[in-house]
């Protein structure tokens, strides 16, 4: 899967209470869309993995993001 950035993006991903809260740039936001669109291509199984590592900002909880034909 081909995955790419809008540069400057800017992303936090973080709990409150029982919910997810995803903060992003303009960048960041176009750079999900993306990245979405490419996930609903691949096949059942794919995932995406974010994480303060390799995309998320400092502090910002991990996300997986699933390909799941079941639901």
């Amino acid at each position: 899967m081909n995955l790419k950035w809008v540069d400057g993006f800017e992303i936090r991903v973080g709990m409150e209470k029982n919910a997810v809260v995803i903060s992003a740039n303009r960048e960041g936001l176009l750079s999900l869309a993306g990245q979405l669109a490419a996930l609903a291509e691949a096949a059942p199984g794919s995932h995406l993995h974010y994480d303060a590592y390799n995309a998320l900002e400092k502090g910002s909880a991990e996300m997986i993001i699933e390909r799941n034909t079941d639901l």
